[in-house]
């Protein structure tokens, strides 16, 4: 069994606060303090592992009274996730933003696991080429589409 790293561990935490109440509200340095990290180490498991393509809203206040509000999002259905998706899509798409979003369809159950891990195999850098992340865009947004249309791959 791998053991988790510091990272994995605060990521868990926050899942945890999640799972009993909704939404996560944490102040920065008093996690930063029980868990022995400096406070950037909390804005990178932030910034990384709760983002939007990964179905979290985040919200900060900083200052004295400052505190970091995590909120899983969740849809009314199919069309609102799809609408979201198309909303925040740029030009270009990293390989790894194109892994959360795929990820967040098979969470949200508009793709088998089987239909994610074939979409991802043909998403690469490797496969794509020096224009990758645009394809990837493109690819992304005629994906979205055809679920829209028809309900699922």
């Amino acid at each position: 069994m791998p053991s988790k790293n510091t990272s994995d561990s605060i990521e868990e935490y926050i899942k945890e606060l999640l799972a009993q109440s909704g939404i996560a509200e944490i102040k920065r340095s008093m996690l930063a303090d029980s868990f022995q990290v400096v406070p950037s180490q909390i804005n990178y498991v932030i910034k990384t592992r709760f983002t939007e393509s990964r179905g979290y809203e985040v919200e900060s206040k900083r200052g004295g009274g400052g505190y970091i509000r995590i909120a899983k999002v969740h849809f009314s259905d199919k069309h609102h996730l799809i609408g979201s998706l198309r909303g925040s899509l740029k030009e270009t798409m990293s390989e790894a933003l194109f892994t959360d979003s795929v990820q967040l369809l098979y969470n949200e159950n508009l793709i088998t696991e089987r239909e994610g891990n074939l979409i991802l195999a043909m998403a690469t850098n490797e496969v794509l080429g020096g224009d990758a992340p645009t394809i990837r865009a493109r690819m992304f947004y005629r994906l979205l589409q055809r679920i829209d249309r028809k309900g699922s791959l």
